[in-house]
């Protein structure tokens, strides 16, 4: 079976991986040898032993790699507006990706919904985001509601997030962007 490798790397320590396409977390471990399938977004999706696990960014130097600057800052020093942080929300979303699917979250159509509101207390903002799947039953979902939330409170501006799995509508690839349809050569 063929993976369309981009890199064998052999894993420097033990690390947390996810389970394609199940979600399970499970340990890999120090000096397995892994292929990595797909780099994007800050995730590895790495083939070990023939099954596929997905590896947070964070953990990129199990990989040999480097583990990137996770929180977004102000380029001014002072707090952004909320149209500056909605840019920067969906900037983060689109460094959201599938394991399994080269295109981010925000083209795949899975983003229902994002609101901004200031906290009460004036210390920031508080985001809400309404995604879903391609599949209701993908175990992935887990994975990927918590990557969107670690992405967004990564933002030095957001104090809290909340992402929820929704089913309704249910998601169709005409829901994709014309640019993920064209990428995933549906066009």
């Amino acid at each position: 079976m063929s993976y369309g490798a981009q890199e064998t790397v052999t894993l420097t320590r033990d690390v947390d991986a996810a389970v394609v396409p199940v979600g399970t977390k499970v340990t890999l471990q120090q000096g397995e040898q892994a292929y990595i399938t797909q780099e994007l977004g800050g995730s590895y999706t790495v083939v070990v032993n023939g099954n596929m696990f997905r590896i947070d960014g964070k953990d990129a130097d199990a990989l040999g790699k480097e583990v990137k600057q996770t929180t977004i800052r102000s380029t001014t020093g002072q707090p952004v507006t909320k149209e500056e942080l909605d840019k920067h929300i969906w900037e983060q979303l689109r460094t959201c990706y599938d394991p399994e699917i080269p295109v981010n979250i925000v083209d795949l159509g899975l983003i229902y919904d994002c609101h901004i509101d200031n906290l009460a207390d004036g210390g920031g903002y508080k985001v809400d985001v309404k995604m879903t799947l391609t599949a209701p039953g993908c175990g992935m979902g887990p994975v990927l509601q918590q990557d969107v939330q670690n992405k967004l409170i990564s933002i030095e501006d957001v104090q809290e997030v909340n992402v929820e799995l929704v089913w309704e509508p249910q998601w169709n690839q005409g829901m994709m962007t014309e640019a993920a349809r064209l990428q995933l050569g549906l066009m």
